[in-house]
């Protein structure tokens, strides 16, 4: 095929290593998504039931709804961000034009349109769940796809996947500072989700611009925008066919798993700590606990990427999740009053958290590589995609099963007493039910088949690949 002119071409020098703000303004990228992620985690549910006037049920209708367009759109987006040829490369125009687009569809979503009817206000949020998803996936997938663009070093991986998801926390962190401040400011419920909505949604969108200024000159001095002129015919397989050989990757699916069932867990915890928090513990308010989960966590990052540097991803793995299970358990078993003890705990699951956070992302790329190696194709959009598929899933999955349990249980919304089989279930859902699923990602982190000394075997590979493909184009 001939190279199209307007593309630039690959670097003739050694990539410069990426500087302080260069690492900021990558980690950017995640602000937007983690704080509107976030507010979603912890707040839907509740904005749905008691504000919107949602039963359990429907809320958790409107949820699945989304999650069923994700299943569709996820890979779709993923397979068109590949196949994308610009002079500004595949993964940057989505992210530019849809910057905005995002923004506004999260503000609209918490909106509490004045309509009578429980059936128009229900599809009046699932249509806008399923535009703001549309919106999410065009901004976060081109962005988290250029992990592996940018940089093919192990650590250097690492610490980016350590910004990024360091910033996706502060952007989560920071919608519930903005919740508290404003709860605090403001009485009525509406106003109050208003509010920091339209907060939430310029501060999603700046950060997002910020990232691709910031990084598309290291963009183009690495020639991670070169792939885009190198679509073989291979690369040209029906999307049917892609998916199947994507999900052939035994190491992606162990990575799949991982992901899966510690981000499951993760939140389950975050849909409940509402609810366990003021009908359990007896608190007026939510935020700092959920502060304290999130905020310590970004501290534990830093621990979980000097772990990983020097022992290896699945060991910092194994460390954070067997501390955060048993810090899930004890949370079943504390009694209401004990705030210190809940607090302490909340801090402890940070650790957890930040585990959970780095290491699937920053295996991902890995699998990529051991993908190429194996097919002799780049397919990152299409295994991005189905990453990001499930961090949905996870949101949808656990916000979906609390509602149900709330509900079978016999969860009043407007009363301020919960009768003791609610309150079990609110137990059941902070404690047991997510250390089972914790269990099960540590159990697949066991045989993830890819460790350092196999990863830089691959990268060997590689390497002496492209360089007989570079001297049969030569010759």
């Amino acid at each position: 095929m001939i190279p199209d002119p307007a593309l630039p071409s690959a670097p003739s020098q050694a990539p410069k290593p990426f500087s302080l703000a260069g690492k900021l303004a990558f980690g950017a990228g995640d602000f937007g998504p983690g704080m509107t992620a976030n507010l979603l985690a912890f707040s839907f549910l509740i904005f749905l039931t008691a504000t919107a006037g949602l039963s359990p049920v429907a809320a958790g209708s409107v949820l699945a709804i989304g999650r069923i367009w994700d299943a569709v759109n996820d890979p779709m987006i993923g397979y068109l961000s590949d196949k994308t040829r610009t002079r500004w490369g595949r993964r940057y125009p989505w992210m530019a034009l849809g910057a905005l687009p995002f923004g506004l569809t999260f503000f609209l979503t918490w909106i509490v349109p004045g309509w009578q009817s429980d059936t128009a206000r229900f599809w009046y949020y699932v249509i806008m769940s399923l535009l703001f998803q549309v919106f999410y996936t065009v901004v976060n997938l081109p962005y988290t796809t250029l992990t592996a663009e940018l940089t093919k070093d192990y650590d250097e991986r690492t610490e980016l996947t350590a910004f990024r998801l360091g910033s996706s926390l502060t952007g989560a962190i920071s919608a519930l500072a903005l919740g508290l401040v404003i709860s605090n400011l403001i009485e009525d419920s509406r106003q109050q989700y208003l509010v920091l909505a339209a907060v939430c949604s310029v501060l999603a969108v700046l950060p997002l611009l910020w990232c691709v200024l910031g990084t598309y000159p290291y963009a183009v001095q690495r020639g991670a925008l070169q792939p885009a002129q190198d679509l073989t015919a291979e690369e040209t397989l029906p999307f049917i066919q892609q998916v199947r050989l994507v999900l052939r990757n035994r190491a992606f699916l162990f990575v799949v798993g991982i992901y899966l069932f510690a981000w499951l867990a993760l939140q389950m915890t975050a849909s409940v700590i509402p609810f366990y928090a003021t009908f359990y513990m007896g608190l007026d308010s939510y935020f700092l606990a959920a502060l304290l989960v999130q905020g310590t966590a970004i501290i534990m990052m830093v621990v979980i990427n000097l772990l990983s540097r020097r022992f290896g991803k699945q060991e910092a793995f194994y460390a954070g999740l067997g501390t955060w299970v048993i810090a899930q358990l004890a949370l079943f078993f504390i009694q209401p009053g004990q705030v210190a003890a809940l607090y302490f705990l909340c801090i402890v699951v940070s650790f957890g958290v930040a585990a959970a956070y780095v290491v699937p992302w920053a295996m991902l790329p890995d699998v990529i590589e051991l993908d190429e190696l194996q097919t002799g194709q780049r397919r990152e959009g299409m295994f991005y995609a189905f990453m990001t598929l499930l961090q949905k899933v996870g949101l949808a999955g656990g916000l979906l099963l609390v509602g149900f349990a709330l509900e079978l249980s016999g969860f009043v919304s407007e009363a301020t007493q919960q009768p003791e089989s609610a309150l079990l279930a609110i137990r059941i859902f902070i404690g047991p039910v997510p250390m089972v699923l914790l269990l099960m990602a540590i159990a697949l982190a066991r045989f993830y088949p890819i460790t350092r000394q196999r990863h830089e075997e691959i990268l060997l590979h590689l390497a002496e690949r492209h360089r007989g493909e570079d001297g049969e184009r030569r010759g």
